[in-house]
């Protein structure tokens, strides 16, 4: 079915960014990052300001030039390892829309599924997304892709980047609304932090005309759904909406499946999980508002724990903030990883800058966490000191090291006054 076009649509006089214009406002964001999230084109030294409206209706225009350009390819869209409701509605979303061009699109993660209603979500819906691990993408005949997708990552997320980077697939779409987390080059970048969710700025691309949904239609209706249930995980609810999201959501209310959604929300907690938040309960400290837990060893497959027991935390009396963290055994790479979640209901609080001053950046310059309203994760390799855990003594005793190091670094931002290392 082909799209609407989109200057029938749009009674603005608006000029869309070309594939150059783009790339040169991503080379300048270096300086200010802020620009690239507002997307200013600049006359002179002055951003020209736009209305949410203006500014998604230009953007509509501008994916759909350059879906365009790429007719008939096939491109691989990456989401973040461990992708979310957001992630998953909005790579599906892009996939639909591709379809009217005649580009056909993989929806590929390298890590799990691990949280209850993620899995709900793909089972329920069909939705279309594919599990490779860096072991499996070596297999892959990676010639066929003309070009890759971020859809609600920047690629810093996905460990599947190096290998399609390597591969020489160009970064042709991006689109996210988390902070910038580098220099981007693509032909297409729709990068907004002030927006709560990627499925709002999806679903802005609907409403434009990129496609049109059809309640008869069940692939439509399912997309619609998990669209819906993107806005609401990322918005706590709804209750941290802002207008576009509503809006948003009354849009898709007109195609999504109520019924599907609520079983979608109704999926259980495992009991591995709720060891995990129970953990975190036993071992929190509360320190400013701030409750901080250490959960110690996981497994990779249940690394979403993590952010369901800071989810838990944060709803204690007294508290308005929460990082759980724990170090999670990657067995496909044989590695380790300290992987941490926040989460806050304190509005001047900045989970992106917060994280980001905790624990800074690796040695190429690439932080080691971030954040968007209200939530953030943090990732940091162990390195040399992974592994080798059969020997219990051993492993107690590098959990102790760096439990009290992330403790460490935390309370200097937390307490600043609190000192966890005592000399004689």
């Amino acid at each position: 079915m082909q799209s609407r076009s989109i200057e029938s649509l749009d009674r603005l006089t608006l000029i869309a960014d070309s594939p150059v214009e783009l790339k040169a406002n991503t080379a300048n964001t270096e300086s200010n990052p802020k620009r690239l999230g507002s997307s200013a084109n600049e006359l002179g030294n002055e951003p020209i300001r736009r209305s949410p409206s203006q500014l998604s209706a230009q953007k509509a225009q501008a994916l759909q030039q350059t879906l365009e350009r790429h007719r008939e390819e096939k491109q691989i869209i990456v989401v973040q390892d461990f992708p979310d409701p957001d992630a998953l509605s909005c790579a599906w979303a892009y996939q639909l829309i591709a379809q009217q061009y005649h580009i056909q699109c993989d929806i590929v993660y390298g890590g799990t599924l691990s949280h209850q209603e993620n899995i709900a979500l793909v089972k329920l819906t069909n939705l279309p997304a594919m599990r490779w691990t860096p072991q499996v993408l070596k297999n892959k005949d990676l010639s066929v892709y003309q070009g890759c997708v971020l859809i609600d990552n920047q690629g810093t997320t996905s460990q599947l980047m190096t290998q399609v980077q390597q591969a020489g697939i160009p970064t042709i779409v991006v689109v996210d609304h988390h902070q910038l987390q580098g220099n981007l080059q693509a032909e297409f970048i729709d990068i907004r932090p002030a927006v709560r969710a990627t499925s709002t700025i999806f679903t802005q691309y609907l409403q434009a005309g990129l496609l049109e949904l059809d309640n008869g239609i069940s692939e439509h209706v399912k997309c619609a759904t998990a669209l819906m249930h993107g806005l609401r995980s990322d918005t706590n609810g709804l209750r941290q909406a802002q207008e576009e999201e509503f809006l948003a959501a009354a849009y898709l209310s007109r195609f999504y499946d109520p019924q599907m959604l609520n079983a979608v929300l109704q999926a259980t907690r495992s009991k591995r999980v709720m060891d995990v938040i129970e953990r975190s309960l036993k071992n929190r400290i509360v320190k400013n508002n701030f409750s901080i837990a250490g959960v110690g060893y996981l497994l990779y497959d249940d690394r979403d724990a993590i952010p369901q027991a800071a989810d838990f935390l944060v709803t204690e009396e007294n508290v308005h903030t929460a990082v759980v963290y724990g170090i999670v055994h990657d067995e496909d790479k044989e590695r380790e990883l300290v992987v941490g979640s926040l989460r806050t209901t304190k509005l001047t609080l900045d989970p992106d800058e917060f994280i980001k001053e905790a624990f800074g950046q690796d040695n190429q310059g690439r932080f080691f966490g971030g954040g968007r309203s209200m939530a953030g994760g943090f990732e940091i390799p162990i390195g040399f000191l992974g592994g080798s855990n059969e020997n219990s003594e051993y492993a107690k005793l590098k959990w102790e090291v760096f439990d009290s190091q992330i403790k460490q670094k935390l309370l200097k931002l937390v307490n600043p006054t609190h000192n966890l290392i005592e000399t004689e």
